[in-house]
């Protein structure tokens, strides 16, 4: 047990760490880490109120949760990603509609001013 539990704190403050090291959270860290902790949270009061262990009902909790909390940050991560390259193209479409419209008024322009000459 005692082992369990010495792994467990090394792999948190390894997370931990490296969690700080690279900048600001992703949508798929943040909800990863979300989901761990509503699971060993959940877990440990499982584990504490069926008469087991809760230590190991939050470890398993914590799994289950990070992955589930994995999942969802992935999809939304995803769906942002897609909204971001929308939002890129519209801009872009939007600049070339304006380019247009000014080399439009620019040709209607000439076209006038050739009429007074």
């Amino acid at each position: 047990m005692k082992e369990i539990k010495t792994t467990g704190i090394a792999c948190l403050t390894a997370l931990t760490v490296a969690s700080c090291a690279g900048g600001g959270l992703t949508t798929r860290e943040k909800t990863t880490l979300g989901g761990t902790a509503l699971g060993a949270g959940a877990g440990a009061l499982i584990g504490e109120a069926t008469g087991g262990k809760p230590g190991k009902g939050a470890l398993i909790g914590g799994a289950i949760g990070g992955v589930g909390g994995a999942l969802t940050g992935s999809a939304a991560q995803s769906r942002d990603q897609e909204l971001y390259e929308h939002e890129r193209e519209l801009e872009r479409q939007r600049y070339e509609a304006e380019r247009q419209r000014r080399e439009l008024e620019d040709l209607r322009g000439d076209r006038y001013d050739d009429r007074y000459y």
